[in-house]
């Protein structure tokens, strides 16, 4: 029997949890969340994780796997994501993965994850390196060590070519010879068959979505929620504390918004991250096999 992924992604409050639940029930199939924020343990209610109704309607995978002030990354995730593919496939059941986290979803359609293995020194070397000459100091060191150029690399951002000068160093290759091998590994779960479902709504109705949502969040408790998370060590955890909801609730916790700011700066983030993925789906992901339009 040929092993199926359903791929199931679209905007934040597009109405994911419901679709795929529904889906993975008319396809014999178990759920593996695809978003970067649903692995940590007590961020339930700004991230609209599904209900325990819920989740006993359909197994589920990845979801409350990691301590809010431990960080989980994408190399965490491919790895994770693997083992759980494998182990509902091994069971005769299909796979639906479903969520809106970028390098995530792409993780099941390319590679990546760098396989160039960077040293402490030379992390260390880079960064000293920017502290003393910026730039301008690591556009020189990478156009010495890749003379030939600079491939596909945006070199007005700093934090793109730190990495990519890292590489180099790491590696002893050129930036193009470097993206080269990259772009040569192959398809992640190449030997499945992809159903990839794009669900989409009309902007203004997505907009009314996003801010019903966001009041529901701060009336379920949200601001008790983020307390909790503060005293749990969230701020331990960047990426925890960046995730929308989270990071303005703790701005106000900690006096820089106003009670009465709140609200609006959860929606306009919110939609800003709406803009985002909508931009991802369409230049990072290929071309859906099915568009739901609710």
């Amino acid at each position: 029997m040929e092993q199926s992924l359903h791929i199931i992604t679209g905007a934040t409050a597009v109405g994911k949890t419901e679709y795929a639940l529904s889906y993975a029930e008319a396809h014999d199939a178990e759920i593996v969340s695809c978003d970067a924020s649903l692995v940590y343990r007590g961020m339930d209610i700004g991230t609209a994780k599904p209900s325990r109704e819920e989740l006993a309607r359909v197994a589920h995978h990845l979801i409350d796997v990691n301590p809010v002030n431990e960080s989980y990354d994408i190399v965490a995730y491919v790895r994770d994501a693997a083992v759980a593919v494998a182990d509902i496939f091994a069971r005769g059941k299909s796979v639906v993965v479903t969520g809106g986290s970028g390098f995530y979803l792409k993780s099941f359609f390319a590679p990546v994850i760098d396989i160039v293995k960077v040293s402490e020194a030379v992390r260390e070397q880079v960064a000293a390196l920017y502290k003393a000459e910026g730039l301008e100091g690591l556009i020189g060191e990478l156009r010495a060590r890749s003379p030939i150029g600079y491939g596909n690399l945006d070199i007005q951002n700093p934090r793109r070519v730190l990495r990519a000068l890292e590489r180099c160093i790491a590696s002893g290759k050129d930036l193009p010879s470097l993206q080269a091998a990259f772009a040569a590994r192959p398809e992640p779960y190449g030997d499945c068959a992809k159903h990839y479902i794009l669900l989409e709504r009309d902007k203004e109705n997505l907009k009314q979505r996003v801010a019903r949502r966001a009041e529901l969040m701060l009336q379920g408790g949200l601001i008790e929620e983020v307390e909790g998370l503060l005293a749990e060590g969230i701020k331990d955890n960047p990426s925890a504390a960046s995730a929308i909801g989270y990071r303005e609730t703790i701005a106000f916790l900690d006096g820089e918004l106003k009670r009465a700011e709140l609200l609006p700066a959860i929606v306009q983030n919110t939609v800003h991250l709406v803009k985002k993925q909508g931009t991802w789906f369409r230049t990072q992901i290929r071309r859906p096999d099915e568009t739901v339009v609710f």
